[in-house]
């Protein structure tokens, strides 16, 4: 069994508590839907936001998942670069797997799939 890190990012159209967490959670959904992720797996879950959203904590909204109260959590801001995707939620899932790197699913939704097109859904499966 490995350690493989899990990507992926969304952004928000505006700065709510609502809209934070529902695009959270639909991302964070996606990552462990895509990659079948048992919380007793997860090493660690970072998630950062760029210094425009600031309503509410991300993590909050892994939270509202059944079996996932002991998964270590955190948030911190992004890096506020000039030209820099604003309104993004990004995602690294720290997970324990014998899944091939190259197999891993990274997920990016909305307009964080500029980020990565290159990961946008790994080998073109669709969500």
């Amino acid at each position: 069994m490995m350690f493989r890190g899990i990507r992926g990012a969304t952004t928000v159209a505006e700065d709510t508590e609502k809209e934070v967490l529902n695009k959270t959670k639909q991302l964070l959904e996606a990552i462990i839907s895509k990659n079948q992720v048992d919380p007793e797996r997860v090493v660690q879950i970072l998630i950062s936001a760029t210094q425009d959203i600031h309503s509410v904590f991300p993590a909050k909204a892994l939270r509202q998942f059944e079996g996932w109260t002991y998964v270590p959590v955190t948030c911190m801001q992004e890096l506020d670069i000039d030209g820099g995707l604003k309104q993004c939620i990004r995602v690294l899932m720290t997970v324990q797997t014998d899944t091939k790197q190259e197999d891993i699913q990274h997920v990016y939704l909305e307009e964080a799939v500029a980020l990565r097109p290159d990961l946008q859904l790994t080998k073109n499966k669709e969500l």
